[in-house]
């Protein structure tokens, strides 16, 4: 080691390094500051991570928020709603009123519904699903309250006009929450989701009913222990909802932009949801020709059945309670299982005319049968049982999939609208089916028996089916065929077929090109044109 390399010491004591150890020492110092570095990025990482999946965590919590809370404020109203049902038929039959009687208690609830879906359509695009929600609640309580008010001295026809009137307050309170539990469904499941949304839509759709039927028998069981006391836990239970939807949930929720909010647009939807909405209308006005009100009179009355009034109860809500739980779970143990989820206008065709068989069999059952001619009451009891059992099942495949389809078809800032609409119809077809089936019941029944009138009511239902099922063929939905189970595909989706969805394309393309008035008269031909080659394009693409 020369002299040159040896370490020096200034006569201060100062430690002086040669040029060797300075570039040793240069090395350590960085190799220690890239291991200082490595070590502040991995926490720096580390630290993103977790304020990462805290967000995905809140933001999921604030997505999933709405719609806990309106499902539960809808859940909570679905109960007194089927309770309020069955209080008003049994306590009419107690007090003599007769089927045709007790229907006109019911017209202005379902006739309310067919305005007000309409109107709470706009209203929820236009002020939110929060105030939709907070008004229903609040005229169900006062519909409620005024039953308070219903005298067992009044004659018949004070008791129906009053009640009447109380059932019109029920009636728009019921479809104001509909609104917000159909919609907000959409609102939290993306586009490209609908397995998902199919899902969330029979779930929900499926615990409403069953928690309506529950509402059916507390509602009769309520009332064997006093009137007053069934109307005021139905009070109760509102009050508990009303919190839930003034604190919890934001004033923005389901609105949409203003200037897609015109009187017209009302109106004017798009082709698959009319359509869907005629099929509606003939689907829920078959099972309202003898369920809401011929049904439990026949169990009721001497000449049917001859059932006590809790047992009544307990049928119909396990009728409604089955009906809602094949609802919540068709998608997954029926639909998919068959290749047919999620649904299109085929499934939608296929199991309307399934259900043709029940009304058809219930018909002759209760027209032809010697069992029902001599009165056996055991027979009579177990058929219609099995019968009735067997609409629920597939009525409530039919319902899911409707459910699915108008949620599906509707555009995504104009849910609110376009569900309301929907259950215009779906009110439209109640009503109609509540009168036609008090009067079918009472003057067929009349002039011969009462279960040949209960079996006129049947005939009717089965015409509904047949419309029904026959509508659903016309919808634009031909994407995956029908399928019948993992080794059956009864429909192939064919090429020709592309014209009619870019149709479907082409009609919804001008509707949102003329809401924006970015079109007038003159030249709407020749963007129809542009439009139509445009999208018949992307469906030859597509195929290729």
């Amino acid at each position: 080691m020369t002299e040159m390399e040896e370490t020096k010491v200034t006569d201060a004591g100062d430690f002086i390094p040669t040029v060797n150890q300075s570039k040793e020492l240069q090395n350590d110092t960085g190799q220690i500051n890239d291991i200082d570095e490595a070590t502040e990025l991995q926490a720096l990482k580390e630290e993103k991570n977790k304020y990462s999946r805290t967000e995905k965590v809140k933001q999921k919590f604030n997505a999933l928020k709405p719609f806990v809370i309106i499902s539960t404020c809808y859940l909570l109203f679905t109960v007194t709603d089927g309770a309020i049902r069955m209080i008003i038929l049994l306590h009419a039959y107690n007090l003599n009123f007769s089927a045709w009687e007790t229907a006109l208690m019911f017209s202005m609830y379902e006739l309310a519904g067919v305005f007000t879906n309409l109107i709470a359509g706009v209203a929820g695009s236009r002020w939110g699903i929060k105030a939709t929600m907070i008004s229903g609640l609040c005229l169900q309580f006062v519909g409620i309250g005024m039953l308070f008010g219903w005298q067992e001295d009044w004659s018949k026809s004070m008791g129906i006009i009053y009640v009447t009137i109380a059932q019109l307050f029920c009636g728009v309170s019921k479809d104001l929450v509909k609104l917000g539990g159909k919609t907000v469904t959409k609102l939290v499941t993306p586009d490209e989701k609908q397995s998902r949304l199919f899902k969330i839509v029979s779930l929900l759709t499926g615990w409403k009913n069953s928690l309506k039927g529950l509402g059916y028998f507390l509602g009769s069981a309520l009332l064997m222990i006093h009137y007053y006391v069934a109307l005021a836990a139905m009070c109760l239970l509102i009050l508990c909802a009303l919190p839930l939807a003034i604190c919890g949930l934001s004033s923005h929720l389901g609105r949409t932009r203003k200037e897609n909010i015109k009187l017209k647009s009302i109106f004017k939807k798009n082709y698959n949801v009319n359509t869907l909405s005629l099929a509606r209308f003939f689907l829920f006005g078959s099972r309202d020709l003898w369920f809401e009100v011929p049904l439990p009179f026949f169990l009721r009355s001497d000449d049917g059945l001859g059932w006590e009034r809790a047992a009544v109860g307990a049928f119909l809500a396990g009728w409604i309670i089955l009906y809602g739980q094949v609802q919540s779970w068709s998608p997954q143990l029926i639909l998919k299982p068959l290749r047919q989820s999620p649904a299109n206008k085929w499934a939608c065709s296929l199991w309307g005319f399934i259900l043709i068989w029940c009304p058809l069999f219930l018909g002759c059952f209760l027209q032809f049968s010697p069992a029902v001619q001599e009165g056996i009451i055991d027979i009579m009891t177990t058929v219609l049982v099995i019968g009735l059992f067997m609409f629920a099942f597939i009525f409530a495949v039919n319902s899911a999939i409707h459910s699915y389809l108008i949620v599906k078809y509707s555009e995504g800032d104009k849910v609110a609208m376009n569900v309301g609409f929907y259950y215009m119809a779906n009110a439209m077809g109640r009503l109609t089916g509540t009168l036609a089936s008090g009067a079918l019941y009472e003057f067929v029944g009349a002039a011969t028996t009462t279960a040949q009138g209960f079996a006129a009511c049947f005939w009717f239902s089965l015409g509904f089916v047949i419309f029904a099922a026959c509508v659903a063929l016309f919808l634009r939905d031909n994407a995956g065929g029908l399928s019948c189970g993992p080794c059956l595909k009864c429909l192939e989706f064919s090429e020709g077929k592309n014209a009619q969805l870019a149709d479907e394309q082409t009609d919804n393309n001008i509707a949102t090109i003329e809401a924006a008035g970015d079109i007038n008269k003159d030249n709407k031909d020749c963007v129809h044109a542009k439009i139509v080659v445009l999208d018949t394009a992307q469906a030859n693409a597509q195929n290729i």
